[in-house]
């Protein structure tokens, strides 16, 4: 079961700038299940726009770069150029304890530059996840595997849908992100994954324009 959310608005002072930076959770993050975490991000100077990224979907996912599944589903329809966090609860019955997971943010109108066929997104770098009770099935713990060889993902685009599925019963997408760009390079300071143009196809149960993970 998804885990509800809350949308935090944040007042703008100014016009969105710059692309989504996630400030949290971030490479050095642990967050406990069943207490409330909050999922943060701000505008990295950079194109494309808050504006532009407009409407997102929220989720939590584990993976490779290449191979991706969703654990939970977040929020939908947030409008992330004047919301600035999200709070949500982890279900622990979502997977394993572990250095495993990433936010993902989906824009519901914009899409990738280079692949105009599929959205653009934007990554969170991986966190790690405490107090969970549930279990990866063979297919998922080959995902996590194969990270281990990625660089870490810091933003990208998706090149394939998602679908989306509870841990247990995740679902899983395919793509393929290149490695960071000049601001996902800038992100590996405090483990936080920023946007490029780059692309990123998804098969499996993660979020703006490049994507380049922590791994």
């Amino acid at each position: 079961m998804f885990a509800s959310a809350a949308i935090l608005l944040l007042a703008a002072a100014s016009p969105a700038l710059g692309n989504l930076f996630m400030t949290s959770p971030v490479a050095s993050t642990t967050w406990a299940a069943g207490q409330q975490q909050t999922i943060s991000w701000k505008d990295d100077g950079s194109a494309p726009s808050l504006a532009e990224l407009g409407l997102c979907k929220i989720s939590v996912y584990v993976g490779s770069q290449t191979q991706q599944t969703l654990v939970q589903a977040i929020a939908d329809n947030v409008n992330v150029s004047s919301t600035g966090s999200v709070v949500f609860t982890p279900d622990a019955s979502s997977g394993e304890n572990g250095n495993y997971y990433f936010i993902r943010v989906e824009s519901a109108s914009l899409k990738d530059a280079n692949n105009p066929q599929f959205p653009a997104e934007a990554f969170s770098s991986k966190y790690t996840m405490s107090g969970m009770t549930g279990t990866f099935d063979a297919t998922v713990k080959a995902q996590i595997g194969a990270s281990g060889a990625a660089s870490s993902p810091a933003s990208a685009t998706s090149q394939a849908p998602a679908t989306s599925a509870p841990a247990s019963k995740a679902a899983t997408s395919s793509s393929h992100a290149p490695s960071g760009s000049a601001s996902a390079k800038a992100a590996a300071s405090n483990g936080a994954a920023s946007i490029s143009g780059s692309a990123v196809a998804c098969v499996a149960g993660v979020a703006a324009i490049a994507y380049t993970m922590l791994f």
